[in-house]
């Protein structure tokens, strides 16, 4: 059968856009051709069933390999005009001084990442291979640029075991020779290198990170343990595809995967192939999901040579460096890594996007066909993304420089730390973070992940107990029941008795000596939380990625999942979702227990609660941080209790990676300019041979095609004016035009790209390189559909830092002459009075109230407001709500409806105007404020006596969170109109500290809560009356009568 030229061109390019298509071309053809009348039939007569899929299939594959052949002809003859103009342009020792006069002169402005320009570069070219597969990486012709500062080149690495062949499918004789693939005998090799590498001893190397933090990693990800079988070998001899790819997304190169699992030979490989087509000064960055697991490798054995070991860098990417350990992604996360940019290394999966279409015909076909396809495929793809480099560029400009950097110079600003102490900061808690002891020993973990789940099996047991025994006394039992019940419950506490013995002998103090002295609750409690927070990373991360699968196919981002995969998804959400809102809620309470059993002498900073829904999860930055398991030494550090602090690092860390982006797209927009001039100048020499007549189309075609760049790649920083100035100068055979940026207004020539504009902050020198605990850039859908009601945006606070003009001082009298203080130290009690539940008063809480060193604890300050609130009860005290000092904790820690409505409706808040809320802080040693709540002017009124301003910030934000959420369930449980609340406005009373030393603040807020209730402003007592105001709350409470039984 013949088939016609144009038909095969046709397919062909229908090849590129849909995949392997003979199947539908076949029976469409034959269809096409029976409804005009025409039948195949055979030499007897008999109607053919397929009679082109045969031919038209053979038609199609040998096409193909004529097309092969004809490009690696004409890219033959390219090569010998790029070596001609290449000779043409190298200086001979007699005329390099004055190029290098002229160099200087004109010298691109984009040598180095670092904004000071200081690195030497040196001068040299990648192999023609890479320069055509990427212009804008490997185009340039200047290398060296230290890896601190992010290297010369980004590529990323990954594997996909989705595309495989299956063993009954066979193969057939060898008809084409990939030009992706790497040779299945360069791979083996490799792989037995590092199988007799790892025969030795591991090398003594300087860990970046803890090892520790790695084996968590090795252990977390299924790429890192190339034991582990993904796919069946009885059923595929080829189970995967391993690819390399530039930072464009654009392929470089594939090894073929013919083993179970993952193995490090297939990325060595590819990394090691990739240098062999480098200058021998080039520094490469690759990412890789286990990039911290290969670069220990690497460091342990002798793997690679030197001289590759030394030029190269791991980091992990963006989107899989969340599932790895905090500390691992200090290192190794690219978003904290200084020079990165903002390459994320994600372009594997965007690319597996693309090559989706290619599974189930891969598996059908036979071995060699297979690798044919996929290289085939990927020739395609990476010819059209090299056109659309101009269009990555603008996007990259626009999205991620532009509004990226911008929204990151406003956090800067309205944070209102200064850039050197953010430096400072996070020198401190990088340091801290990396730390062996910040890592809790393997061995201890697994102990006491032993007793906590033996804990948890009695504690079920003792549930069951409970229920039989409620069974079984409703019901006439025999006394033999009951006391087989009694035994079974007295061996339950034995039981419970041995285990906190069992925990005992874990020997906590002794692995850590620096919690001698805390209490053993408080540790118990605080590892609980730690382990438990690990956990709940784990389980939110990957919750997180099935999210993600859903937002970016809803979004057009990826394929459209199907039916079948979308519920399957969607079910496992659901399966999940339930165990992580359940550990994020234990975690929580735990949180709560510590700061119940807090005593700021342990200098140990507490745990920040989780979000209960899933999409403030998503963008809360605690969840990658560890519990502090450790004391810190002299006070908390900022980075860790200031939210202010650690959202000012993360904002100027992704401002420094905007800035490091704009550099490297300038250095990438320079190598396009200059791809454009030498491969037009090439193009323009190869026609003006003679001896190439035979392939002028061809040429003259691919002259064209250059020329459309000039319409597609100009940006901001390599204009339409540079192209087209290149354009008209193409006919100097031998002398291209080398492009070059200017040194400065690049974005002032191009006015038809002017929608890309560059923020002025990001053009300034920047400061230090910071870097900070950030999440992933870039927007994150917010879909979650598992929130049954529409929650109401809290209020906007501003915060005044100015005291009103005119206030109400009083001058309360508390003088001690006047006081008798008499009365046992026993417990007090008065019964509910006032409208305020029973107050108890334990002997130890009245001798803090006869202390002079005492710090007041919650129950002196709850019971002390309530006795004040009867001592000067009013007119206007109905008016007036005292909360507890546990109300904005709930807050904080996400409590319930109904745990809320149960300890606050007593209140009766939804009635009063005024609320009296005390707020404690638990660290750095402890403090007492005050807010009222004014709601009819709707004002918050701020004290502290010792004036401080920063941590009202964040106070003021849970504040008005706890006044939204009140009126929510008040609304909800009284029937009242659920109120509109608008904005606020935050003032403190005090401007200048009243308090010099840190024992008295709990009597300052009860002095300022009495000058409430007596109807004035601000308290007038002085420091110096603080014992004696002391002794006067000591005395309301002595006057409790003592209940006697």
């Amino acid at each position: 059968m013949a088939v016609a030229i144009e038909l095969l061109a046709f397919y062909r390019a229908l090849f590129e856009r849909s995949c392997d298509a003979i199947n539908a071309l076949a029976s469409a053809l034959n269809s096409h051709y029976n409804r005009r009348g025409f039948r195949m039939t055979g030499r007897e007569g008999n109607t053919i069933q397929e009679p082109f899929r045969r031919s038209l299939g053979h038609a199609v594959q040998w096409f193909d390999v004529l097309q092969v052949e004809m490009e690696h002809r004409v890219e033959s003859i390219l090569t010998q005009s790029r070596e001609h103009i290449s000779a043409a342009r190298t200086p001979t020792s007699h005329q390099s001084e004055t190029q290098s006069d002229h160099l200087e002169n004109h010298q691109p402005n984009s040598n180095s990442l670092s904004p000071q320009g200081t690195t030497e570069l040196a001068q040299s070219s990648c192999a023609s291979l890479l320069v055509q597969r990427c212009p804008a990486c490997f185009g340039g012709n200047s290398h060296g640029r230290p890896l601190a500062e992010g290297g010369d080149i980004h590529v990323a690495t990954d594997g996909n075991f989705h595309h495989r062949h299956r063993r009954s499918a066979g193969d057939c004789p060898a008809f084409y020779e990939p030009v992706y693939f790497l040779p299945k005998a360069q791979v083996d090799t490799v792989g037995q290198r590092i199988m007799k590498a790892r025969r030795r001893q591991p090398k003594k190397h300087k860990a970046l990170v803890p090892d520790e933090a790695i084996d968590q990693c090795e252990t977390s990800y299924e790429a890192a343990d190339g034991k582990k079988q993904k796919t069946a070998m009885d059923s595929f001899d080829d189970t995967g595809v391993m690819a390399l790819i530039c930072r464009h997304d654009i392929p470089l190169f594939f090894a073929n995967i013919d083993t179970p699992g993952e193995q490090q030979k297939y990325s060595i490989a590819l990394i090691e192939h990739l240098f062999s087509l480098l200058p021998s000064q080039a520094n490469v960055v690759v990412l890789y999901d286990v990039g911290c697991v290969l670069a220990r490798s690497l460091a342990q054995y002798d793997i690679l040579d030197s001289k590759i070991t030394s030029r190269v860098r791991f980091v992990t990417t963006a989107m899989h460096a969340y599932g790895h350990e905090w500390a691992c992604q200090l290192i190794y996360n690219p978003r904290l890594s200084v020079g990165l940019g903002l390459s994320d290394g994600e372009g594997t999966e965007r690319l597996w996007s693309r090559f989706i279409k290619l599974i189930g015909i891969e598996r059908a076909s036979s071995r060699q066909r297979r690798l044919w396809l996929i290289d085939r495929q990927a020739a395609a793809i990476g010819h059209d993304m090299r056109k659309e480099l101009g269009s990555w560029l603008k996007r990259r400009m626009r999205k991620g420089v532009g509004e990226q950097g911008d929204a990151a110079q406003e956090v800067i600003a309205s944070c209102g730390v200064p850039v050197a102490e953010l430096q400072s900061q996070w020198k401190h808690q990088r340091a801290a973070q990396l730390s062996v002891r910040a890592h809790a020993p393997t061995r201890l973990k697994k102990e006491l992940d032993s007793v906590l789940t033996l804990q948890a099996d009695l504690d079920s047991s003792e549930r069951a107990l409970q229920a039989a025994r409620a069974t079984i006394e409703k019901d006439c039992v025999s006394e033999h029941a009951l006391s087989v019940l009694d035994s079974m419950e007295r061996s339950q506490n034995r039981l419970l008795d041995k285990i906190e013995t069992l925990y005992a002998s874990l020997n906590v103090q002794d692995k850590f000596p620096e919690l001698e002295g805390v209490h053993l609750e408080f540790v118990r409690i605080l590892l609980m939380a730690r382990d438990l927070k690990i956990n709940i990373r784990k389980r939110a991360i990957g919750s997180f990625f099935e999210w993600d699968k859903l937002d970016r196919a809803v979004g057009g981002k990826d394929k459209t999942l199907g039916t079948k995969l979308h519920q399957q998804t969607r079910k496992a959400i659901a399966k999940r979702q339930p165990a992580l809102m359940a550990a994020i809620k234990k975690f929580n309470k735990y949180c709560e227990q510590l700061e119940e059993h807090y005593d700021p002498s342990y200098a140990i900073p507490l745990p920040t609660p989780l979000p209960t829904k899933l999409a403030d999860l998503r963008s809360d930055q605690t969840l990658l941080q560890d519990v502090w398991i450790s004391p810190s030494t002299g006070e908390i550090p900022l980075w860790l209790e200031d939210s202010s602090v650690r959202e000012g690092i993360r904002a100027l860390l992704k401002r420094d990676r905007c800035r490091e982006e704009q550099c490297r797209l300038g250095i990438e927009a320079d190598n396009m300019c200059r791809w454009f001039g030498l491969e037009l100048c090439t193009v323009e020499l190869a026609l003006r041979q003679p001896q190439n007549s035979l392939f002028h189309p061809i040429l003259q075609h691919r002259r064209e095609a250059i020329l459309e760049l000039q319409e597609q790649w100009p940006t901001h920083l390599a204009s339409t004016v540079r192209y087209t100035e290149s354009s008209k100068r193409r006919r100097v055979a031998g002398c291209p035009v080398v492009c070059s940026l200017p040194s400065e207004n690049i974005a002032e020539e191009d006015g038809e790209n002017a929608e890309i504009e560059v923020s002025s902050s990001l053009v300034e020198p920047p400061d230090q390189i910071l870097l900070g605990d950030v999440l992933i850039g870039g927007d994150i859908g917010d879909n979650d559909e598992e929130e049954e009601e529409e929650e109401v945006a809290p209020p906007v606070v501003d915060l005044q830092w100015n005291a009103p003009r005119s206030l109400k001082v009083d001058f309360i009298d508390v003088s001690s002459n006047a006081l008798i203080i008499s009365g046992n130290i026993v417990r007090r009690t008065r019964p509910p009075s006032d409208g305020f539940p029973r107050l108890t008063f334990e002997p130890k809480d009245i001798e803090i109230l006869g202390s002079k060193e005492a710090r007041l604890n919650d129950t002196c300050i709850n019971g002390c407001a309530a006795l004040l609130y009867s001592r000067f009860l009013s007119s206007h005290s109905d008016q007036i709500a005292i909360f507890s000092t546990h109300d904005l904790p709930r807050i904080r820690y996400n409590a319930s409806d109904e745990v809320i409505w149960r300890n606050m409706s007593w209140t009766r808040y939804w009635e009063k105007s005024i609320w009296i809320l005390p707020i404690h802080r638990p660290s750095p040693c402890g403090h007492w404020v005050l807010c009222t709540i004014d709601l009819t002017s709707q004002r918050l009124v701020l004290f502290d006596s010792l004036a401080e301003q920063r941590p009202w910030k964040n106070d003021t934000q849970d504040i008005i969170k706890l006044i939204s959420r009140l009126f929510t369930i008040a609304s909800r449980k009284c029937g009242i109109p659920r109120r509109h609340l608008g904005d606020w406005t935050a003032n403190p009373v005090l401007l200048t500290p009243i308090q010099t030393n840190g024992i008295d603040c709990g009597l300052w807020v009860l002095a300022q809560l009495a000058a409430l209730l007596r109807g004035y402003d601000i308290t007038g007592l002085q420091e110096i009356d603080m014992a004696a105001f002391r002794q006067y709350l000591r005395l309301l409470v002595l006057r409790i009568p003592v209940v006697t039984l």
